[in-house]
């Protein structure tokens, strides 16, 4: 509380109180709204520059009561309440610590407003310093934003954290992210490992705004690197479970292991479909299916195994997508062992999830990607559809002699094949007559 120099008993001043106020502050809104506060002038001009041009001996006052100066305020209904804890601040001492509780982000962003219109100098620093100090929810930031920029340069510095960073702190912050995700840290850091990977998924992401870090070739090269260590460790993994004792691969610490390897790599092979650098991860999945296939068929039918396989499926439909929608191109020979090797596999675990998910619970035990089984058969039906016609059927009389053959389902695929088989003699008949091709030429 301030007090009064004029008085040698020196008893604190308080607004409100009418016996020793010599100015009223009238708090009118567009409501119609109108409160009167008893205050005192000395107080009012020593801390606030408009109370000061109002009460001076150069500003017409008007008398209201008891011949006190009456000082009229105009706000709107919203701002009422922060007007007058604006002028119970006012008698708070400087040094007083209430100053350093303005009681919450949306109290202190109107008083803010007030003390700054009003030319209260003192409450604009204290406001100031109390927001820079105390954390925001996403609506109060919005407001911020809003209302910050339009209170000049003695308000800049709140919006300091919200300010662009260097591009050169941007790139070290993703790289020292990309590590870590990358790394196969402990099962107990699994949450953190997720929140980073879901943020360097959204620092290259393009939506409303430019990602956050280029995609040039420094950033790819990083992430490949980081990628293909991660590889090579879950390759030594495999080898472990192909040259140990066949109960090995059992040992749920193991299972868990391997999941979590398959989980980095399904995140990981998104990453690069984003920066557009599938291949050497494609060409290397495909040397080494085989091997994964082995491992994961050989282990115990159970439910964590199924979740495994499922994180293989997760990982087998981007490098299938990538292979079938021409992103990375292989030859024949490797494009058919993709398509023999794996499409027996998808067609015996999906109806083993299946059954799973609906004899569960209503939660089913283990995430499943709505989208993963649709995507995965548009890629095979794709890569079949590339392959040489007698190859092509080859794969279809598998598959309509297969107890699987709604899944996955290869119609499009033999309706193609069908159709093509059929013109293929009087298509190439006129394609020859036309560019002078061989009579000899034999058809599959």
């Amino acid at each position: 509380m301030e007090t009064s120099p004029d008085k040698d008993t020196r008893i604190p001043s308080k607004i409100g109180d009418r016996a020793t106020s010599d100015v009223v502050v009238r708090i009118r809104t567009d409501q119609a709204r109108d409160e009167w506060f008893y205050c005192h002038s000395h107080i009012l001009t020593e801390n606030c520059k408009y109370f000061s041009e109002r009460l001076s001996e150069n500003w017409p006052t008007c008398q209201i009561l008891d011949s006190r100066n009456c000082v009229e305020v105009y706000c709107q209904e919203s701002e009422f309440n922060h007007h007058v804890t604006f002028l119970r601040f006012l008698y708070v001492v400087q040094d007083d610590p209430e100053t350093d509780n303005l009681h919450g982000v949306r109290n202190a962003i109107g008083i803010l407003q007030v003390a700054f219109e009003l030319g209260c100098q003192r409450l604009v620093f204290a406001c100031v310093g109390y927001l820079e100090a105390v954390p925001w929810e996403e609506a109060e930031e919005e407001e911020i934003l809003r209302i910050i920029p339009r209170l000049g340069s003695q308000a800049e510095s709140i919006l300091a954290r919200l300010q662009p960073v260097d591009p050169v702190a941007i790139r070290r912050i993703f790289i020292s992210s990309l590590s870590f995700a990358t790394s196969s840290p402990p099962e107990s850091m699994n949450d953190l490992k997720c929140s980073a990977q879901e943020q360097l998924e959204y620092m290259i992401t393009e939506d409303d705004d430019a990602p956050l870090v280029a995609a040039d070739d420094e950033i790819k090269s990083v992430v490949i690197e980081c990628i293909r260590s991660l590889l090579t460790r879950f390759y030594g993994l495999l080898e472990s479970y192909l040259c140990g004792r066949e109960e090995w691969i059992l040992q749920a610490g193991k299972i868990q292991t391997l999941r979590s390897y398959l989980s980095d790599l399904s995140w990981a092979s998104q990453i690069l479909v984003k920066l557009e650098t599938m291949k050497e991860f494609v060409h290397s999945w495909v040397e080494a299916s085989e091997k994964i296939v082995k491992v994961v068929e050989n282990a115990r039918p159970d439910a964590d195994m199924l979740e495994t396989k499922l994180k293989v499926i997760e990982v087998v439909a981007k490098v299938l997508e990538a292979i079938g929608y021409g992103t990375v191109i292989l030859p024949t020979s490797k494009r058919l062992h993709m398509v023999k090797l794996w499409l027996p596999f998808v067609r015996r675990t999906k109806p083993l999830v299946d059954s799973v998910v609906k004899n569960g619970d209503d939660v089913p035990p283990f995430a499943i990607d709505g989208e993963l089984w649709q995507s995965l058969e548009s890629a095979i039906v794709s890569i079949v559809l590339a392959l040489p016609s007698g190859d092509q059927a080859e794969i279809l009389t598998d598959w309509l002699g297969t107890e699987h053959v709604q899944y996955p389902d290869l119609t499009e695929a033999f309706e193609v094949w069908c159709y093509r088989s059929k013109v293929a003699k009087r298509r190439l008949a006129l394609l020859g007559s036309t560019c002078g091709i061989s009579g000899s030429m034999t058809l599959s």
